[in-house]
């Protein structure tokens, strides 16, 4: 699944392709994703400029004069921008085309997307009202990681990927930043100190500003906007290297099952 990286790296790459720019087209091949996309979308989108392209979470917004896009790329799906005259895949599901002759290309194999629009304030949407703060911005801190832990008997790791906490630490980057910080995943977040917390959140951080920086992890079904993939994968410290030996101390990486998901760990480098 494309995680809060990936996302941001395509929010930057698609921007300034659509910024500014009218939607003379929109074109729904597959309509049946997460949720239907409107039969109407077309009459809603063309006509309107793009004001801006932002991120909240894992969705894309793409603000108009009259509302707001709400894009989720869910398990597999990617947007590219490509020339007008190039033909669709077989999971090319939505274009929207653009007065400069560009195309937004919605690609989405499994289905897993969404394309909601809401013309009403995009903060008050019932997906995005509840979600907790930007992990890379200042409101998100270890003082607020410890607050929210308190008598809380779910595992860390649980905790850090719990969007209502904060939004974006997906699997992977939460498997990273908890090595970085020296934290077992599998404890209670409860039991974790205000000072680990603060080491937490500054770790959280520093992996996912620097996997946008990089340009997101090379997931099998991810690109970003030019058709390359990220390049994350290849800094990994634990997601992915279950019994090969630790970076800091070569004892043998560990692995566990926490809600279903892939949790590799040291039990020598981890408390």
């Amino acid at each position: 699944m494309p995680e809060l990286p990936e996302v941001e790296t395509t929010c930057r790459g698609i921007a300034p392709h659509i910024q500014g720019h009218t939607i003379t087209a929109v074109q729904v091949r597959n309509g049946r994703l997460r949720w239907p996309v409107a039969d109407n979308l077309a009459q809603l989108l063309i006509g309107q400029s793009v004001v801006s392209i932002t991120r909240r979470g894992k969705y894309l917004l793409l603000s108009t004069p009259t509302g707001t896009l709400l894009v989720h790329l869910g398990m597999s799906g990617s947007l590219r921008i490509v020339p007008l005259a190039l033909a669709p895949d077989k999971h090319d599901h939505i274009d929207l085309v653009f007065n400069s002759e560009t195309v937004l290309r919605y690609n989405d194999p499994r289905r897993f997307g969404a394309m909601v629009w809401t013309g009403q304030p995009v903060e008050t949407h019932p997906l995005l009202k509840d979600l907790g703060p930007e992990p890379l911005l200042a409101d998100f801190n270890g003082a607020l990681l410890y607050q929210l832990a308190r008598q809380r008997k779910v595992p860390v790791k649980s905790f850090i990927m719990d969007s209502h906490v904060v939004v974006g630490v997906g699997n992977i980057y939460a498997n990273e930043a908890l090595f970085m910080a020296g934290i077992l995943p599998t404890r209670q977040a409860g039991t974790v100190a205000l000072a680990q917390y603060e080491k937490l959140a500054d770790c959280i951080r520093e992996v996912l500003g620097r996997a946008i920086v990089q340009g997101g992890t090379t997931l099998r079904n991810f690109v970003n906007e030019s058709g390359k993939p990220g390049y994350f994968k290849q800094q990994l410290k634990v997601y992915g290297r279950a019994k090969l030996p630790c970076v800091v101390c070569a004892q043998p990486l560990a692995e566990v099952r926490i809600a279903n998901r892939a949790t590799v760990f040291c039990q020598n480098c981890q408390h």
